[in-house]
């Protein structure tokens, strides 16, 4: 069996389908106002610049995609992908307004573009809902370039006093906000996903196994979120 979220896909996809209205404004609630940060930083560790391209997977409704085109401007190109139309239709929306920036549906397991397509690939809070990481890692390394990065940006379990603290309030919090918003099924599955999620330890060892090297991890708010990335070497094959 794989390592991945044992959640059936179809139910995933219709469950952010529901969200897709409250997804921003119950972001922002979650993390504190810490989210637009996180996705900063994750920007960064892609090394983008003008007139390159790269691909946002599980984009929602675009946010880091969008960033990602203001980094590589208009003379570059960067496409998000989701696997719920309801996502892709507000980032199409509410974020088309930047030059190269497109949004496709689409499965993150079974990436509908070419190989090293992109200098860059990034997945914000989405790998937890794939039902196997290391094939999302490999769906990702393959579309990028020889040299290209990988960045992943997820919730995490953390390990500080400090984060523990914070946990404990996200696992309280989130539930309330969510039966708050209507969506207290949706919510509740999201910190059960937090719950099944691997350690950033075993989240770097997958990257390295799908062939990434220079796989590097970074606790950000006490260790809440992870930001994880690696680079695809020269003569990089798919693992079987």
């Amino acid at each position: 069996m794989p390592e991945g979220n044992a959640a059936p896909p179809a139910e995933v996809r219709a469950m952010f389908d529901r969200i897709s209205p409250v997804y921003d404004l119950m972001n922002q609630l979650i993390s504190g106002f810490q989210e637009p940060r996180w996705r900063r930083r994750a920007v960064r560790e892609a090394r983008l610049g003008p007139g390159m391209a790269a691909l946002d997977v599980a984009c929602g409704t675009g946010k880091v995609a969008a960033a990602l085109a203001r980094a590589v401007g208009p003379s570059g190109r960067v496409v998000g992908l989701d696997f719920a139309p309801g996502m892709i239709d507000r980032a199409q929306r509410e974020r088309t307004a930047a030059p190269g920036l497109s949004f496709v549906v689409g499965d993150a397991l079974s990436l509908p573009f070419e190989d090293g397509a992109f200098d860059a690939s990034t997945i914000a809070f989405g790998m937890r809902n794939l039902p196997d990481y290391a094939r999302g890692f490999a769906e990702m390394s393959r579309v990028v370039r020889p040299g290209g990065r990988v960045v992943c940006l997820e919730i995490s379990r953390p390990r500080s006093a400090l984060g523990r603290a914070i946990q404990r309030w996200f696992d309280w919090i989130v539930p309330v906000i969510g039966r708050a918003a209507g969506q207290g099924d949706a919510y509740a599955y999201l910190v059960a996903s937090t719950r099944g999620y691997p350690g950033p330890e075993r989240i770097a060892a997958i990257m390295r196994e799908v062939g990434l090297e220079d796989v590097r991890w970074t606790p950000l708010s006490g260790g809440i979120v992870t930001l994880h990335a690696g680079t695809k070497p020269t003569g990089w094959t798919r693992p079987a």
